[in-house]
């Protein structure tokens, strides 16, 4: 099902309303998966309805950039617009990483390195239950550093997870540096494959590239699959762009303007006030 206002412009424009109003970071997370989450939600994900028990399942791994998923969950039209300005605010369901007690999210995220092994599990839950869904995890690069993201690796190839599809937001950086000064993760292509997995490498913010890759992959094949997104941080807003301040910080009135601006710009839009 095509769902065409679930666009990564949409998307980028919501996480910077959002983030200004909330005074809030996580911005330049937010940003590098805009694409991948708008391929997602805007036609490669099967869920008729968020309630539906054969609905395909999205694990969003890396849980600090939530506000991209927010804004998809939006668009989708399973919260309103008053919920949506929620975000940040005490007692709201919109945290600044997601819970399951928001509509349209299956798992609470946000301690880095878990998505992929609760993604193993719940493709094993499929297996076992007989339902055709899929599982989806979008995992960061630096979770690579986890042993845990290993162990699942592991698991899921042994046990021929075929209906498990990984993305991964390849931005080279963390929250405390850029990943080739942390941990080197050099080869992910063949590091996967090596484990056996069918790999594949694809731009992050080539939207039809994406949606592509996902449509060709072989569900009954009996590898589980992961599509290796280049992506830059902070993509569209250029002082944002690969640097590492903006995992954490909130914009200023001006840099907020600018960024409007920018990604309007970046995705051809002319009215961006």
């Amino acid at each position: 099902m095509d769902h065409t206002n679930v666009t990564p412009y949409a998307i980028r424009r919501i996480v910077l309303e959002q983030s200004k109003r909330a005074h809030v970071g996580h911005i330049g997370s937010s940003l590098s998966i805009a694409d991948l989450i708008a391929a997602l939600y805007g036609g490669a994900l099967r869920i008729s309805s968020p309630n539906d028990p054969d609905r395909d399942r999205f694990i969003l791994s890396k849980g600090h950039a939530a506000l991209a998923l927010y804004a998809a969950i939006y668009l989708r039209g399973w919260i309103d617009a008053e919920t949506l300005a929620t975000f940040h605010r005490d007692g709201s369901a919109l945290g600044v990483h997601p819970e399951p007690t928001l509509i349209g999210v299956d798992f609470a995220t946000g301690s880095l390195g878990m998505g992929l092994s609760m993604a193993v599990g719940a493709a094993l839950a499929a297996r076992l239950q007989q339902s055709s869904r899929r599982t989806f995890v979008l995992l960061s690069d630096a979770e690579l550093n986890e042993g845990s993201t290993w162990e699942a690796v592991m698991y899921a190839a042994q046990h021929r997870l075929s209906r498990l599809i990984a993305l991964i937001d390849l931005n080279g950086q963390q929250a405390l540096g850029y990943t080739c000064d942390v941990i080197r993760i050099d080869n992910v292509h063949e590091r996967f494959t090596a484990f056996g997995w069918d790999a594949r490498e694809v731009d992050g913010h080539d939207l039809p590239a994406i949606q592509q890759q996902i449509d060709a992959l072989d569900l009954d094949g009996g590898q589980p699959h992961v599509l290796i997104a280049r992506t830059t941080f902070g993509k569209g807003v250029s002082y944002m762009e690969n640097q590492i301040r903006w995992h954490y910080m909130p914009m200023s009135d001006s840099e907020y303007a600018q960024a409007l601006m920018e990604i309007a710009a970046l995705h051809g839009v002319t009215e961006h006030a």
